[in-house]
């Protein structure tokens, strides 16, 4: 077997690991990276980008639709080809990921080890069957997968994840999609609006990542006047029927409904790679889930002796799995692997201020953790309605509504929950002002253009200015 010893050793090569790589070697260690599956990110082969093309094509479905809104007409009509559009998405989808595989291609290849590893203890691991690993430092980087029920199996090749519609050469008929989370979400409402025949299906009321009760029923009702889309179904059975799926679940006023799909895309969240790394053999202190318990500012692990030379990053750590936030992550561990690997000490890495946006139409945002983050009585709330606002009913995009969040005592802004018109972008802006720590008064002093849909935000600032305002001359009268 072949030995190698090294600064750092980064196992996994998304996002985080090569983020994580590159920057042990910028520090000054010497460092591997160890691939067992296919080169190429999670957010390149099977989630952000292939599913951004799937609505792409789904928009641009829609808008040709709602075109006579505008007193547009399409002569004779329009057809969506499944062919065309599936062959556009892996096309576009295999163009990205050869952009991960060029920089994969960089590395020089005495620092790529490829077969899967598993760790002997906290300083060495063994790759496949060829190659022993040992190392200052360790990053956890492998990433996460599809997780579904096991029940589920019984669906047989009528059973799918996010991971397989992108490998789709046509569009089915019809999908059922098990859980209305941000991914059930996005595909659901693109394949529907291609002309697919779609349920979203949950349990227990969940919609995507919405935590503010008002949010949450809104999105669900505006939602519904579209495809269906039931957060608490009740599916009483679900089996294969020939070729075909059923589903049996509760309907209107206490009925039970049959349904038959050509598929179920098991939408139910994404489990952590780390359950056959050989944890076990290693001092770490495990969740209930079997990840590794680590400080989020800095990467690093915890383990029995309080001295764990392993840092974790991106979904395998399951923090908080975004792109954006493996890449911090990613930095962040491989400059502290260098660091202790070098004879220095870990430190805190810059986190941003949290932001998370669904694609749906109107989109979710998120900001700062949304309601959830925050403690009952410590805050007031500012609302706007996007169906009367100006440029929104313009583009006959006026659904929406934002719900702002401002701290009682300071008068800072702390977060925000919308369905709204173009909330990619009202999401930025706030998470920006939340991570300068901005007051709602200082929000309001900043520029908006007219007309422009970020002017909702000036409406639902002032209603919170007032509140906030008005609390605090209660506090002192109080006092």
């Amino acid at each position: 077997m072949k030995t190698v010893q090294v600064d750092v050793a980064v196992v996994g090569a998304g996002t985080a690991g090569l983020a994580a790589f590159y920057a042990a070697r910028k520090a000054g260690a010497g460092a591997v990276i160890i691939e067992g599956g296919e080169y190429g990110t999670t957010c390149a082969r099977v989630g952000c980008m292939p599913s951004k093309l799937l609505i792409a094509a789904a928009e641009a479905a829609h808008a040709v639709g709602r075109a006579a809104g505008f007193g547009v007409h399409a002569n004779g009509g329009f057809r969506i080809d499944g062919h065309a559009v599936m062959d556009r998405v892996r096309r576009e989808r295999d163009r990205f990921v050869s952009f991960v595989l060029r920089d994969v291609e960089d590395i020089p290849d005495a620092e790529c080890i490829r077969g899967q590893a598993s760790f002997v203890d906290n300083h060495t691991l063994v790759v496949a069957d060829h190659t022993r690993v040992t190392s200052k430092a360790i990053v956890i980087a492998t990433g996460s997968r599809a997780a579904y029920p096991e029940s589920f199996k019984s669906l047989g090749d009528c059973l799918i994840t996010s991971d397989d519609v992108f490998d789709w050469y046509d569009l089915p008929k019809a999908v059922a999609v098990i859980g209305p989370g941000i991914i059930g979400l996005e595909l659901g409402q693109a394949l529907h609006r291609l002309g697919v025949r779609v349920a979203v299906l949950g349990r227990g009321g969940r919609v995507g990542p919405i935590s503010d009760p008002e949010i949450r029923a809104y999105a669900c009702a505006t939602l519904n006047e579209e495809f269906t889309l039931a957060p608490d179904a009740h599916v009483a059975d679900m089996h294969r029927y020939g070729d075909r799926v059923a589903i049996r679940r509760a309907g209107p006023q206490g009925a039970e409904l049959m349904e038959y799909f050509d598929y179920v895309l098991a939408a139910t969240g994404r489990t952590p790679n780390v359950a056959d790394i050989g944890l076990h053999r290693t001092t770490l202190e495990l969740d209930a889930k079997g990840v590794p318990v680590f400080d989020p500012f800095t990467t690093r692990t915890v383990s029995a002796d309080g001295a764990s030379p392993i840092f974790i990053a991106g979904d395998a750590g399951n923090f908080i799995p975004l792109l954006h936030e493996a890449t911090d992550e990613g930095r962040i561990a491989g400059q502290n692997a260098a660091r202790l690997a070098l004879g220095s000490e870990a430190r805190p890495g810059l986190r941003r201020a949290r932001i998370g946006v669904v694609f749906t139409d109107p989109q979710i945002g998120i900001v700062g953790g949304g309601l959830r983050a925050l403690k009952p009585g410590t805050f007031a709330t500012g609302q706007v309605s996007f169906e009367d606002q100006g440029r929104s009913r313009i583009l006959l995009r006026n659904k929406g509504l934002l719900n702002l969040y401002g701290d009682l005592a300071s008068g800072k802004f702390l977060g925000a929950e919308m369905l709204a018109p173009a909330a990619e972008h009202l999401s930025h802006l706030l998470a920006w002002a939340l991570q300068n720590g901005m007051t709602v008064a200082q929000m309001l002093e900043m520029p908006l253009y007219h007309p422009v849909i970020e002017e909702g935000l000036r409406t639902g600032l002032r209603d919170l200015d007032v509140k906030l305002r008005a609390a605090q001359g209660e506090v002192g009268k109080a006092a």
